[in-house]
């Protein structure tokens, strides 16, 4: 599974470090509210990530960008998962003429896509007008039901969160800005 912590390190940090190095992990944002949206639920989200992400308000809904919209019918492996806060699920590429109408056969890791209809509140499943933002952990899959990973790192049952689409909207982008 993707239950595993990504970290990005300097290349300079990266020569000098060998397998089986140690490191301290010190976590942060786990538990993180929107105190003006309180049916968003935010999840592994790093608070200063979520300053660089550009999100704005515009009538009475977060404007988040992502590179792509999911619709929920093309969410595969993990529906129904008992919860949201670990792992991913996966985006179903079988059909290759829908993964081209949304634009999702040029997804690169780290990318911000919306998923509609998809509530990940306590878990994972469809609901009509839930919207999650996720990020990209994985490449796609041959195995059927399988597809690029998606961590859901923002989700609220009803229509608070509105995407834009920016080719940009990519967490390694926003975490090397100064």
């Amino acid at each position: 599974g993707i239950n595993h912590v990504m970290i990005a390190f300097e290349q300079d940090d990266l020569e000098n470090m060998a397998i089986d190095d140690k490191i301290l992990v010190k976590g942060h944002g786990q538990g993180m509210q929107l105190l003006d949206y309180p049916d968003v639920h935010i999840m592994s989200l790093d608070p200063d990530l979520f300053d660089k992400m550009n999100i704005r308000e515009e009538d009475d809904q977060l404007v988040v960008d992502v590179v792509a919209e999911v619709p929920a019918y093309l969410m595969g492996s993990g529906i129904g998962s008992p919860s949201a806060y670990t792992g991913d699920y996966d985006i179903m590429t079988a059909d290759t003429d829908a993964i081209k109408e949304f634009g999702l056969d040029k997804l690169c890791f780290g990318d911000l896509v919306l998923l509609r209809d998809c509530d990940n509140s306590f878990g994972r499943g469809y609901l009509k007008g839930a919207v999650s933002i996720g990020v990209i952990m994985h490449s796609d899959c041959v195995k059927m039901g399988h597809g690029p990973g998606v961590s859901v790192i923002m989700t609220t049952k009803k229509s608070s969160i509105k995407g834009r689409i920016n080719k940009n909207a990519n967490i390694g982008k926003y975490i090397t800005e100064a």
